[in-house]
């Protein structure tokens, strides 16, 4: 496995801990190879999930299946992998069942780009939020992601 290095890199005479953050791209030829990366680089138990609620027996399946999602979002919106990031989060509604969704993040200022649900614990839809419209309401719904697929948005 090729060695994944640091974005960005700088000298100090003092001993810090830095967090460097990896891009998509990085994190997508990792899970080719079978690592799961999180958005600093490192391979942990946590599968890239920022937030859970569900076993952590089930992350690395659920981390799976996501990244499957996301490599087909980068294909359907055209992303430059280079310049973002992913991260997972397993949602727990008041009201409905756990679900799951990825958070495609601008990898400079970290603020989250998209936010991509293939089946919402809310309303039982697959559901699109972002940054075009500051997240007030869903961008695109659908019975499932490949329904999203077909609108043009």
């Amino acid at each position: 496995m090729e060695i994944i290095k640091p974005i960005r890199t700088f000298t100090t005479n003092k001993k810090i801990k830095v967090m460097t953050k990896i891009n998509l791209k990085q994190q997508l030829e990792a899970f080719e190879q079978g690592v799961f990366l999180d958005s600093e680089g490192n391979e942990n138990d946590c599968y890239n999930f920022y937030d859970w609620f569900c076993k952590d027996e089930a992350l690395k399946g659920r981390a799976t299946k996501l990244f499957k999602q996301v490599k087909r979002w980068v294909k359907f919106r055209n992303t430059d992998t280079e310049k973002v990031y992913v991260f997972f989060k397993n949602n727990c509604p008041m009201f409905g069942s756990l679900y799951d969704d990825f958070r495609i993040c601008d990898l400079e200022t970290g603020d989250v780009i998209w936010t991509v649900i293939a089946k919402s614990g809310h309303t039982h839809q697959a559901e699109v939020w972002g940054r075009v419209n500051d997240f007030k309401e869903a961008i695109a719904v659908g019975k499932n992601l490949n329904e999203i697929y077909k609108q043009s948005f």
